[in-house]
């Protein structure tokens, strides 16, 4: 009888436990009755919960008296008592954004926006991948105060990113870009031999291929969010590399359960030829309007070649092709003469005259359309336990340049496996394969066609007919023969073929490249957590580059190689305790172990090839010389601590330390010591005015380091080619120093935050002040000493400036709103000291007697160069000869590359299912000095050097003809020119009689760098397809319209490569305007 009640006394508490656990469904919606997808709901006092899906809906088990806390990004938390309802309607508050925004910072510590004592700037995922950009680093130009980037026009170029100006003299300048805690390398190897010398290398304008940088291989569409960090105070926590700031990347996080997400687009471009050359069309070959011949010789025109075409005897006029310029005789179609095409004897203009007359294709007919598509799926789901995610991405582009392809295929893995309340385990995983085909040559070089088409050109030629000759022949059948009359006269004597070229002197390059992440996490209690991380930054390439036999360089054959491997281990204890009820303390302290290892190896083939199509080094002619490799090992030991005391929400103390001990600094003296102190004051709590959302005042000081770079400590001996049976080596050309200690960096930054009418309205502005010393530089030293230069600690480096971003919304309904961005940056660079005394530091050196320097009392980045002699009234003093004088030396300051100031402006619109956005991106000020204009104005070919003069008649007659030209200025005796000069010869309208300066130009640009216009298919709709969650149709552009620049053709932020040689352009590439299509499928 006992156990029988026992057991039913079991079977009504088992019953009345069932009672008490019940499922309730629920919805959880915004304000307007809509979806608020991926809310949190989870119950009070526990760990248990569940997320909502796309259309708001969840399930959860509770038991009586559970209280639910409901959480969604961007709305005010709710918690909702549970009764007898089976089903709950939940409405969540939209959440003031002053209190909402938390931003990634330093470690990948999230913080509250409201308390952070430094500049940072977040842009979201959704603004970085819409504009579907194949390079997201690009996406960045004009959404983030202080950042500057530039960006090159050739396929997969490289991109320059700099944070509040250049830091460093002769180091490397550019941002550290970290994606989920990896630091990951943002290196090129544009160098046309890969460091081995400099003589011919992309600093000095002589050429290379670009290929590009390491943020091309970062995916856009799995871009969660992008911080920039800008000053020291932010940067601290990552030691001596992110001096320059650093570029936070967090990738998209896996959601419960299971979610499909499909992009395609396609986009195809055409060059905006604004951005090229506008070629005259009235004269042709020749370097000078006559003097070829005699009339006494028989020549009835003395401005061509009066020669025997064919060994027959009778003499005829012919083109001479040995000029590369266009200031020969003026364009007559009644007159008929031999032209290349006439000497090619598979043409069918063989042995024929042809008329006297412009090319009907000039050389913008060379650029093909381009096309890019881009397909991606990212996959993610999971429960309560484990999540994961997995991305694929296609892109494949095809270049304005024939012959050029470029194909990405990257995947991105992710999973989080929740071991039990206390312990989870995440791993990140990217994984990428690019193939390069036929990429750019930059420069001044063979590699660039538009070194040709630019600068030496003769616009009697005709491209069609070269693509004819080229496909026609598979030979360099091409214009400028060294003398088409002799039978071994039959080859090129400066330029190649443009299609021959593109077609048998092309590159091949891979990329292999893995990055990710392995880190476990242990919640010790509720303000303590471990956390022990693993990341490896990995890759191996090869690049390959020849040119072909039969080219007018010797043909050959290069291979560069490189594998790349960081790893990097942290173990780090996070807290986050409430001291008192008014006082919260965060804080980190950690651990940095870094393991840098790159080794790289680069042979080329020595006096030509044996087999013409063999393509490797056992087929060079003569014995291939030693290769040029690197072996590159770099230790970082770092620790490092942040702590955070946060007051009532309203004030904030900051404090960051890290120590580095680097191998790279004697080993006596190789650890170094930096950190910062900042703070915030909230004091809109103390201001009771509804106008008012938010009012914010920061102030910090932090100093970095930047650590001496690999191999200048301790010399080594370069090897050399034997001689007979010795082996031989040298010393290196720069004296490597033992005493070398790390550049630093100390900075100041006050700053100001605003938001006013429930923020609708804000504003942050920021003042900064860094001063980098000690730099580490090579200073030119005496040759007695057998070496050219040696390494040093000397110069100083100062940038201050303000940054301002002001952000509102001028209209919001139910149906339409507008949003607007704007950010500004101006920034003042000086160099306040050099080595020993020394004024100048040349950074690089180009033709045209043209430097870009760090000077003292200058910013850095100075173009020097040959200028106007000044009369003593200011007025340009003009010769007796009726030119130009111009200064003897070639160290005058002739232009500054660095802005006056940068900004952009963001408009974004939504009306119900629409949405139109678009970015205006601007800089005013700065120099570019152009290689294109020096030799393309000399040469003839442009436009403006043909016309009438003040007299109304064409400026290249002779001056016994009315022609000529009066050079603005004055003469010595300060009276205004008059007198007249010829211009009927190459260079008489160039550099031959104008100083460097006079091709120096404004940088300033304004550019609508963005558009897209998007169409979601409502809701209503979508839901009756039982297969969708979203359809969005959206139509993208990119740099349609340079709305303003004054750099005549060309585009002022086109470049020669990243790097800290700016300002310079030689053969530049057209911008090319970019217009697709998008559709993005959620299932």
């Amino acid at each position: 009888m006992r156990n029988l009640l026992m057991f039913s006394c079991m079977l009504l508490c088992a019953s009345l436990a069932y009672a008490q656990n019940r499922t309730i469904k629920g919805k959880v919606t915004d304000e307007s009755n809509g979806p608020l997808a991926n809310a949190s709901v989870m119950i009070k006092s526990s760990k248990k919960g569940t997320t909502a899906d796309d259309q708001g809906n969840f399930t959860i088990t509770v038991s009586a008296g559970d209280i639910l806390v409901i959480n969604a990004v961007g709305y005010e938390k709710k918690e909702v008592p549970t009764g007898n309802e089976t089903e709950l309607s939940i409405s969540l508050k939209r959440q003031d954004q002053s209190m909402q925004e938390v931003i990634v910072t330093a470690m990948g510590i999230r913080r509250s926006k409201n308390t952070l004592p430094y500049a940072a700037q977040q842009v979201t995922g959704t603004e970085i991948s819409q504009s579907r950009s194949n390079n997201f680093a690009q996406s960045l130009s004009g959404r983030v105060s202080g950042l500057e980037i530039r960006q090159g026009n050739a396929m997969g170029a490289s991109t320059n990113v700099v944070v509040r100006g250049a830091k460093s003299l002769l180091n490397n300048n550019q941002a550290l870009f970290v994606i989920d805690g990896v630091p990951v390398d943002n290196s090129n190897n544009n160098g046309s031999n890969k460091g081995r010398t400099t003589s011919d290398d992309q600093v000095n304008g002589r050429g290379g291929y670009d290929y590009g940088n390491a943020a091309a291989d970062i995916n856009p569409d799995d871009i969660e969010s992008v911080t920039v960090l800008k000053g020291a105070a932010s940067t601290a926590l990552y030691g001596s590399r992110a001096a320059n700031g650093v570029v936070l990347i967090t990738t998209k996080k896996a959601k419960k359960g299971l979610g499909v997400v499909v992009n395609s687009s396609v986009t195809v471009g055409k060059i905006d030829k604004s951005t090229y050359a506008k070629y005259q069309k009235e004269y042709g070959a020749g370097y000078q309007q006559g003097g070829y011949s005699k009339t006494a010789d028989g020549s009835p025109d003395t401005r061509f070649w009066w020669r025997d075409p064919f060994g027959t005897g009778q003499n005829a006029l012919i083109v001479p092709t040995t000029e590369d310029a266009s200031y020969g005789a003026r364009f007559d179609p009644n007159l008929k003469l031999y032209n290349w095409t006439s000497f090619d004897s598979t043409s069918q203009w063989y042995k024929q005259q042809r008329p006297w007359v412009a090319a009907e294709n000039d050389p913008t007919s060379f650029f093909e359309t381009a096309v890019s598509t881009n397909n991606s799926v990212f996959l993610d789901g999971g429960g309560d336990k484990v999540l994961f995610k997995l991305g694929y991405t296609r892109n494949e582009e095809k270049g304005i340049l024939p012959n050029s392809r470029l194909l990405k295929n990257m995947v991105n893995f992710g999973a989080n496996y929740k071991v039990s309340d206390k312990v989870s385990i995440n791993a990140n995983l990217n994984m990428s394969k690019i193939d390069g085909k036929g990429r750019y040559g930059t420069g001044y070089s063979k590699y660039n066609i538009n070194q040709s088409f630019r600068q030496w050109w003769q616009t009697n030629v005709d491209i069609h007919e070269l693509k004819d000759a080229y496909f026609r022949t598979g030979r360099n059948v091409t214009w400028n023969w060294a003398d088409p009359t002799k039978a071994d006269g039959l080859y090129p004597i400066y330029t190649d073929n443009p299609y021959f070229i593109r077609y048998e002197n092309y590159q091949t390059d891979t990329r292999y490249r893995y990055y990710g992440t392995a880190n476990i996490n242990y919640e010790a209690t509720n303000w303590l957590s471990f956390l022990g991380r693993v990341s490896l930054d990995s890759y191996d390439e090869l690049e390959e580059e020849r040119t072909a036999v039969g080219s007018v360089s010797v043909s050959s054959y290069s291979r560069f190689e490189r594998t790349f491997r960081e790893f990097n281990y942290d173990l780090m204890a996070n807290i986050n305790k409430d001291l008192t009820e008014d006082l919260t303390l965060r804080g980190v302290i950690g651990t940095n172990i870094r393991r840098n290892n790159v080794n790289s190896s680069y042979s080329i083939t020595n006096g030509g090839l044996v087999n013409p199509k063999g393509y490797f080094l056992a087929n060079s002619l003569n014995p291939v010389p030693y290769p040029y490799e690197v072996l590159q090992r770099i230790a970082v030991d770092g620790y490092f601590a942040n702590a955070t005391l946060t007051y009532q929400d309203f004030l904030t103390l900051d404090g960051a330390f890290r120590r580095d001990r680097s191998s790279t600094l004697p080993k006596d003296n190789n650890t170094f010591n930096y950190g910062s102190v900042s703070s915030s004051f909230l004091f809109s709590k103390f201001i009771n005015a509804p106008w008012l959302s938010i009012g914010k005042l920061r102030l910090n000081y932090a100093e970095v380091g930047n650590s001496a770079p690999f191999a200048v400590l301790k010399d080594v001996y370069d090897r050399n080619t034997n001689f007979a049976n010795a082996v031989m080596f040298s010393l290196p050309d720069s004296k490597s120093n033992e005493n070398l200690k790390p550049e630093r960096t100390k900075s100041k930054e006050i700053g100001l935050e605003l938001g006013f009418f429930h923020n609708r309205l804000g504003l942050d502005v920021t003042y900064y002040h860094a001063r980098s010393i000690d730099q580490i530089s090579s200073v030119a030293t005496s040759s007695a000493t057998g070496y050219l230069s040696k390494f040093v600690n000397a110069g100083q480096i100062l940038n201050k400036g303000i940054e301002l971003s002001l952000y509102g919304t001028p209209v919001k309904t139910k149906d339409f709103s507008w949003n607007i961005n704007v950010n500004w940056t101006r920034n003042r660079n000086v160099v306040e000291s050099l080595y020993e005394g020394a004024s100048n530091l040349q950074i690089g050196s180009f033709q045209g007697g043209v430097t870009v320097n760090a000077t003292v009392g200058q910013p850095y980045g100075t173009i020097q160069g040959k200028t106007w002699v000044r009369h003593e009234n200011g007025e340009k003093l003009v010769g007796s000869n009726g030119y130009y004088v111009q200064t003897t030396t070639t160290n005058n300051v002739i232009g500054n590359v660095n802005p006056d100031w940068i900004g952009g402006v963001y408009n974004s619109f939504k009306y119900k299912n629409f949405a139109l956005g678009f970015l205006i991106d601007v800089r005013q000020g700065g120099d570019v000095f152009s290689l294109d204009m020096y030799y393309g104005l000399s040469t003839g070919v442009l436009a403006e050097t043909v016309g009438n003069n003040d007299l109304g008649n064409p400026k290249r007659n002779s001056i016994a003809d009315g022609g000529g030209l009066i050079v603005q200025g004055v003469t010595a005796d300060g009276k205004v020119n008059t007198k007249r000069v010829e211009n009927i010869k190459s260079g008489y309208y160039g550099y031959n009689y104008n100083p460097a300066a006079a091709f120096v130009y404004d940088a300033s640009y304004v550019k609508l760098r963005e558009l897209n216009i998007t169409y979601s298919l409502p809701a209503t709709l979508i839901s009756k397809t039982k297969v969708f969650k979203g359809i969005d149709l959206s139509l993208i552009g990119r740099n349609l319209w340079i709305i303003h620049k004054n750099l005549p053709y060309s585009d002022p932020e086109e470049n020669l490569t990243a790097g800290n040689a700016q300002g310079i352009q030689s053969g530049a590439y057209p911008t090319t305007r970019s217009l697709g299509l998008n559709l993005k499928l959620k299932f």
